[in-house]
């Protein structure tokens, strides 16, 4: 039977390294009958935008088609294939209808859900979108999210990638409860590998030789990193375009840099909303107990832990932000070195291959020439040049 497994998110579960060991280990999978159809790490991301026609800080118009390349593919295989992004996890009724039939007829498509609880999920999303230029604060991000009519554009992308029973609804609706599968992310505290064991069951990857280094991840940083960023971004979002700000900023400095950090105070909720969000997460557990998934993982994780010490990001003094501002001087300086030696490692490559192309010339001249001189024709044609040349 031609299977798809097809990974639909949620944001901040640990996609982006199930997504990195499965690009990585396309060969081998491919050899166990498994295909990850992705030349590229980020391919499933593009077609993804392809697919729900998402602007993407320019990257959309290099997703132009990609989608229908990857269901191509798809067809074309005679196994099991995988998809993973979290994006998909807010695609609309439309959208999923047409990557279902995408597939082709006589497939069987296995949904594949990871979630968290929410207590971890709504200071990771908000500081996704401060990671992603946003200036919004943390209380006013809780407002919007908490706002019942969710018509604000982070409001409805947070509940669009987050709300469990919702996007079960969508991408799961037309499935068997057998062919859809929670994977829970363990508590704080769980061991390393638990959530890549959950993963490589769900996928049947187990007794697979994978290389399972990381080397692609989405970090978090603490409190004062993440202010600090906010503060970066009022600077710099007016003169630094999306490209630019996606290797500077949020891979040098939040990724390579801040989220480095470990010992600072972590993201958490104020003690009204972690009422709030454990209460809601309470009526998800009895809605998704009630209809039969496989979960992969406790679906009663999804509550969340006990309330901890809050900090406020919002609040954090300048002391605080001391150390980190420091740090991200450091990278950028030894960025800038690296550039600058970069830099002049291109001038003298472009010096030596300009110098080679004169010599080039010159030689190609003088062998002309020589040429030329060996036979009567060319010896009239020489003579008749020198005089133009003298005139």
């Amino acid at each position: 039977m031609k299977k798809v497994l097809l990974h639909v998110g949620t944001p901040k579960t640990g996609t982006s390294y199930l997504q990195d060991v499965l690009f990585r280990n396309r060969e081998a999978l491919r050899a166990q009958g498994i295909l990850y159809p992705a030349d590229r790490f980020d391919g499933h991301f593009l077609a993804a935008l392809d697919l729900m026609r998402l602007t993407w800080g320019g990257l959309e118009t290099e997703a132009v088609g990609a989608w229908d390349r990857l269901a191509a593919e798809v067809r074309d295989w005679p196994g099991t294939s995988i998809i993973s992004h979290e994006i998909l996890s807010t695609a609309s009724p439309t959208q999923i209808d047409r990557a279902m039939t995408s597939f082709g007829e006589g497939v069987e498509v296995h949904l594949i859900v990871s979630v968290r609880d929410l207590v971890r999920q709504v200071p990771a999303e908000w500081q996704e979108n401060v990671k992603h230029r946003s200036l919004v604060s943390y209380a006013h991000f809780l407002e919007m999210i908490r706002d019942p009519a969710r018509d604000t554009r982070i409001g409805s992308w947070f509940w669009g990638a987050q709300e469990i029973p919702d996007i079960l609804d969508r991408w799961g609706s037309i499935l068997p409860p057998s062919q859809v599968h929670l994977v829970t992310v363990p508590k704080p505290g769980a061991a390393p590998d638990e959530l890549w064991r959950r993963f490589s069951h769900t996928f049947g990857l187990d007794g697979l030789e994978l290389d399972l280094t990381a080397e692609r991840a989405n970090p978090s940083m603490g409190v004062p990193e993440t202010a600090l960023l906010r503060l970066i971004n009022k600077r710099v979002t007016p003169v630094v375009d999306p490209p630019d700000y996606r290797p500077l900023v949020r891979e040098l400095l939040a990724h390579q840099t801040l989220s480095r950090r470990t010992r600072s105070a972590r993201l958490g909720l104020p003690p009204a909303t972690h009422e709030w969000v454990q209460e809601l997460s309470r009526t998800w557990v009895e809605e998704i107990e009630k209809r039969g998934y496989d979960v992969v993982g406790d679906v009663a994780d999804l509550i969340g832990q006990p309330a901890e010490s809050f900090t406020d990001p919002d609040t954090a003094p300048a002391a605080d932000l001391l150390q980190p501002a420091l740090d991200t001087i450091k990278a950028l300086l030894v960025e800038g070195s690296r550039l600058r030696q970069s830099e002049a490692t291109l001038a003298r490559e472009l010096d030596e291959t300009r110098r080679e192309l004169e010599l080039a010339q010159r030689t190609t001249a003088e062998k002309t020439v020589q040429s030329m001189e060996t036979n009567r024709g060319g010896r009239l044609a020489l003579r008749a040049y020198r005089k133009l040349r003298r005139r």
